[in-house]
């Protein structure tokens, strides 16, 4: 049985406690149970942290434990969410605060700050945390280790906190920069790393259907590129090459002048084409690792869709307004660049193009966290990769759950990318500090499907972009629920295999080689009675019907016997008919 601490109500009393999901309600008794003053919740992108700390901001003032709440975000544009968000609670945050005011307006309960406006003043900060009785909710706490003097910052502000709530989507970093606040505990090594109060992994919020299933798109091919010396050198993106080369043909796979981002971008549009189908509104998005880059891909898209995409730039005022805008239309692409990390709130994209040369853990984390907010059940979010090692091991590591060592070495593999690429997280030039260390010159690419990455598995093999082969996985049905993935692509791919062995052996003997060969007809009803029955699965869950009552239906209107005697064509009318009724 748990022990509660005294001042934990016996009836949770939060007004949205009937909205909230069950890890929330969870992470609320445990907060509560264990009555500390710092307190760490590791949750992943798009479980709804905003909501649990609110709610938790809602209780503690009505207990009266607090009368002051002061959220700091990583940027600007999350500060308006914060406020907005709290609003909903009626608690009134002021996301216009700055360092030159003297104390915040009566009117409101607290600030929404930054990390760099505490970091640059942080007195105005301990001023407004000593003025009052406050709870400090540090979002993303992770950045309070960006710089000595910005921990040194946030200690001094909010040291004299009565409560302190630390979230992170990533409480980890690649390097060894203590954050504030975190409590570490020896591990089995004698090193030390950070202990989690309350964490809720990606895997388990899968398993709860709270995020998407992620599939990874993995693309190879052939780079070639002109050093400073004037040699021409050559390499395939997938190979395991010294950290130089395999860093020139990843920005030369980049390069929008070459094949290869063109043929992935061609691809990932077809796949956004195929979501929209099923997902009306899904929108796409391009992380990008400047804004030069940024504009070219830009231009890519809008020569494949004739539609202009939105291209939100770090450095521009409108930035946040256009990220706003592009969440609440229809339209097809973003193109981001910096703000992709924490800045980019959409939960509409379904679609990514990693187009960025930054494979740091954490920058990684933040910026697929972007696609797997599931607003109902049966979406899932494809993101497509350039073959390279580091990123490979990352997307096969989905569902890792990492700590931040404080006494861990350096490996001599993680020099280059967690010296020069975790910079690459924070600034645009960071880019340009690459260029210069290999200075070189793109000249050419190529692209080739190699395979899909889910759930640590690899799936497919190593086609042309817009072969029969590739097809397979870019059709994918952009509703289907979670369970069903891994048995869709175990089908593809088996089709696959057979498809290779069947030409091989064709022209082994002599014969045409065969392009296409029809699935047997048994593989084709399963393949379709699996479809029908994840989409009666989502329907039934919108509505509450029973299953059998959608079955029954759809046979009075579309006509046929039970699905277990369907033809194809019959399972294929009801699969329309189903999926318009889940978007009505």
């Amino acid at each position: 049985m748990q022990v509660l601490s005294p001042s934990y109500p016996q009836r949770a009393p939060w007004g949205t406690a009937g909205k909230l999901r069950a890890w929330q309600q969870e992470a609320l008794e445990a907060y509560f149970a264990q009555d500390k003053r710092d307190f760490l919740v590791a949750a992943t992108p798009g479980a709804g942290k905003t909501t649990f700390a609110l709610t938790l901001a809602q209780e503690l003032l009505r207990m009266r434990i607090v009368n002051r709440i002061v959220v700091v975000a990583p940027t600007e544009h999350l500060k308006t969410q914060w406020a907005d968000a709290a609003a909903r609670l009626h608690i009134r945050l002021d996301p216009r605060f700055r360092n030159s005011h003297v104390a915040p307006s009566r009117q409101y309960h607290g600030v929404v700050v930054t990390y760099a406006q505490v970091a640059a003043r942080s007195s105005v900060h301990k001023h407004v945390t000593e003025g009052a009785r406050t709870l400090v909710i540090l979002d993303e706490v992770h950045h309070g280790g960006d710089a000595l003097s910005w921990g040194d910052a946030i200690r001094d502000a909010f040291g004299s906190a009565v409560k302190r709530l630390l979230l992170s989507g990533t409480p980890f970093r690649s390097d060894t920069a203590p954050i504030p606040f975190v409590e570490y505990a020896p591990d089995e090594t004698g090193g030390r790393v950070s202990r989690t109060d309350y964490n809720y992994g990606y895997g388990r919020a899968l398993a709860d259907g709270v995020v998407r299933p992620v599939l990874f798109h993995v693309y190879s091919g052939t780079m070639r590129w002109q050093t400073s010396m004037g040699d021409e050198l050559e390499a395939h993106l997938s190979q395991d090459n010294t950290k130089d080369v395999t860093s020139q043909a990843w920005r030369t796979a980049l390069d929008p002048e070459g094949e290869w981002i063109q043929a992935v971008l061609k691809s990932a549009n077809d796949r956004l084409t195929e979501v929209r189908q099923h997902i009306p509104d899904a929108g796409g998005l391009v992380i990008a690792t400047d804004q030069t880059v940024a504009r070219a891909y830009a231009k890519i898209l809008h020569g494949l869709t004739g539609q202009s995409p939105t291209v939100v730039l770090s450095d521009e005022k409108e930035a946040s307004s256009r990220i706003e805008k592009f969440a609440e239309d229809t339209s097809r692409w973003m193109v981001a660049v910096r703000m992709v990390s924490e800045g980019v709130d959409v939960p509409r994209l379904a679609v990514g193009v990693y187009a960025t040369s930054s494979s740091t853990p954490l920058f990684f984390a933040q910026a697929i966290g972007r696609f797997v907010r599931a607003r109902r059940r049966g979406e899932a979010a494809s993101v497509f990769l350039p073959h390279v090692p580091p990123l490979l091991k990352l997307a096969n590591e989905m569902e890792r759950e990492r700590d931040h060592a404080l006494d861990r070495k350096q490996k001599d593999d993680d020099g280059l990318e967690d010296s020069l690429l975790e910079s690459a997280n924070r600034e645009d030039q960071a880019s340009d500090a690459l260029t210069e260390e290999f200075k070189y010159t793109p000249l050419g690419s190529t692209a080739h499907f190699d395979s899909i990455v889910f759930e640590g598995k690899q799936f497919g093999e190593l086609a042309e972009p817009g072969s029969d082969e590739e097809r397979e996985f870019i059709g994918l049905p952009g509703l289907l629920e979670p369970e069903h993935v891994h048995e869709l692509l175990m089908q593809r791919q088996t089709r696959q295999t057979r498809h290779r062995e069947a030409r091989e052996a064709r022209e082994q003997a002599g014969g045409e080689p065969e392009t296409t060969l029809p699935a047997p007809l048994h593989r084709t009803l399963r393949e379709q009675r699996q479809l029908l029955n994840s989409l009666v699965g989502l329907y039934a869950r919108q509505t509450g019907e029973p299953h059998g009552l959608v079955h029954a239906e759809l046979r009075r209107i579309c006509g046929g016997p039970a699905v277990g005697t369907a033809t194809v064509a019959q399972l294929q009318s009801r699969i329309e008919h189903l999926r318009r009724r889940v978007h009505s």
